[in-house]
């Protein structure tokens, strides 16, 4: 029995593929090792116990397929995976249910980036049972609008930054004394009167820099809106990601070693790892799928991440996707994922 196609001696041959396509569909669905005697009663395969151990014998060599334990049984290995993805895979239609679901969501049209990332990365989890991970989608330029100031107790400001037309940012400011309403006042005046329309970095930048020149002709009130400025333009990075449903991932055997959970997490709190992942799909047209250790990554080489960029008339502002162990349902996942920034990007426009 020769289960190597002789065009090339590293690819498998038909009969090899229906049965790694076959352990791939079956350790999706069950999570346990996939042995010669389950395979042969799947109504697609016609092969004896026999003729499969000798099939899979030859797909291990190969490194389609490992054995995890001294187990007879078989589980895809990266490389299988991989094969199964570009060769074998069928894609399934994303449940209507599911699609309005989605559609729903992105369409709420949240208050601000933030807001609409938290809600559609808990979106992504809740339906793959997987983390859902959403960028923070990127302006091509961020401009003020109108800055406006509420005093709160305690020597706290509210500050309410209209940005881009409609997006609106709150922030809380704890300052070095109490201000009058006609001092915050005299605060946004001066800056909406000066800076509305010019980009949040122009204004920092540039309000500070006139400020620090000229605080010693000015009030106690304009010198302190060198601190009022630092604070609310301090804004986020424009890679800044949202992570949901990270204790999904604590429901899977294959992740569940508290080391590798620590290390897991620990990357997506420190997020260099993962945002050089995200940038990678960022610049690229459609899916990508990293599977186990083509991530780079130690920390997830137990892990695939499935993202795409979604993106406007003015290119790719942002990337979502899902991250979970290996063994996904990427029949059903890969729909997912591409639908919604499909729709996420159609509302941005």
């Amino acid at each position: 029995m020769n289960i190597i196609d002789k065009a090339d001696l590293n690819m498998p041959s038909h009969r090899a593929r229906r049965i790694l396509s076959a352990i791939v569909d079956k350790y999706i669905q069950e999570g346990i090792p996939i042995g010669s005697k389950s395979l042969s009663l799947a109504d697609n395969i016609g092969l004896s116990p026999a003729s499969i151990r000798n099939v899979m014998s030859d797909l291990e060599e190969l490194g389609f397929i490992a054995s995890p334990y001294t187990s007879s049984g078989r589980v895809p290995t990266s490389k299988g995976y991989r094969f199964f993805i570009d060769s074998l895979l069928k894609l399934q239609p994303v449940e209507a249910t599911e699609l309005e679901r989605i559609k729903k969501r992105v369409n709420l049209h949240e208050s601000n980036s933030r807001e609409l990332a938290i809600s559609v990365s808990n979106t992504l989890s809740a339906i793959t049972k997987l983390a859902g991970i959403v960028t923070i989608p990127k302006q091509q330029v961020t401009r003020l609008k109108e800055i406006d100031f509420i005093q709160l107790s305690e020597k706290r400001i509210l500050a309410i930054i209209v940005m881009n037309e409609t997006e609106v940012e709150n922030r809380i400011l704890q300052m070095k004394r109490d201000y009058s309403k006609d001092e915050l006042k005299q605060a946004s005046n001066y800056i909406n009167t000066h800076y509305k329309g010019r980009s949040l970095s122009y204004i920092k930048k540039h309000l500070i820099n006139e400020l620090m020149q000229t605080k010693e002709a000015v009030n106690s009130l304009m010198s302190d809106l060198i601190d009022i400025a630092d604070q609310v333009l301090d804004f986020a990075e424009p890679d800044e990601y949202i992570v949901a449903g990270q204790r999904r991932l604590m429901d899977f055997h294959e992740l569940a070693d508290i080391k590798k959970l620590r290390q897991l997490f620990d990357a997506f709190k420190e997020k260099q790892q993962l945002l050089e992942l995200l940038d990678k799909s960022m610049s690229t047209n459609g899916i990508q799928i990293f599977i186990g250790e083509e991530s780079g990554y130690q920390m997830f080489d137990n892990c695939t991440l499935i993202t795409t960029p979604y993106t406007t008339e003015d290119g790719a502002i942002g990337v979502l996707g899902v991250i979970g162990p290996t063994r996904i349902a990427y029949q059903k996942v890969i729909p997912i994922v591409a639908i919604t920034a499909k729709l996420l990007g159609k509302s941005l426009k």
